[in-house]
């Protein structure tokens, strides 16, 4: 999902937030959103009017809180960011889980999205392959050289189970 540079961090933050607890009781209350995020219930008033007016949250004082479509698409981009980013931080470069929770929260919103597609690609890549995949999270460093997609990693590691020439030199992609 392609971000939506007219949010701050911190709408992005209470977006995010909204989404969760959507998933977890089906809508949100502001009382809930302001626990959550550890800010006052007026910051969450001015947030909800924010987002109310762009039409991402349906939004009613002292009502409970919905996402708009266009708001869950955008709410997706960012925990699928913030996803990616605590995933790399933990699995590639064994970063302990508060700390890299804390780094995904400050870096997704601060990524431009070029950089943040290679990144989503690349932790795809070493979680779909198991030969350079596993080499990295080895600490090796290693990935494949080529640029090959998952489907041609994938065909890399049958043939080297079943023992057939691929024509990599080393069994490295």
């Amino acid at each position: 999902m392609p971000r939506n540079d007219t949010l701050s961090a911190s709408l992005e933050d209470y977006l995010e937030t909204i989404y969760h607890l959507v998933r977890e009781k089906r809508v949100a209350r502001a009382k809930d959103i302001a626990r959550l995020m550890k800010v006052s219930n007026s910051s969450v008033t001015g947030a909800l009017q924010a987002l109310g007016e762009r039409k991402l949250i349906n939004y009613a004082p002292y009502e409970v809180i919905t996402l708009t479509e266009k708001g869950e698409k955008i709410a997706e981009g960012v925990v699928r960011r913030h996803t990616v980013l605590r995933d790399f931080f933990i699995k590639v470069l064994e970063v302990d889980e508060e700390e890299a929770e804390q780094a995904a929260c400050h870096m997704e919103h601060s990524l431009p999205p070029t950089i943040m597609d290679r990144l989503i690609r690349f932790v795809e890549f070493t979680e779909a392959c198991p030969v350079g995949g596993a080499r990295w999270r080895e600490g090796v460093g290693y990935q494949c050289k080529h640029g090959q997609d998952v489907d041609q990693c994938q065909r890399c590691v049958a043939e080297q189970l079943t023992g057939r020439e691929t024509g990599h030199q080393n069994r490295r992609h």
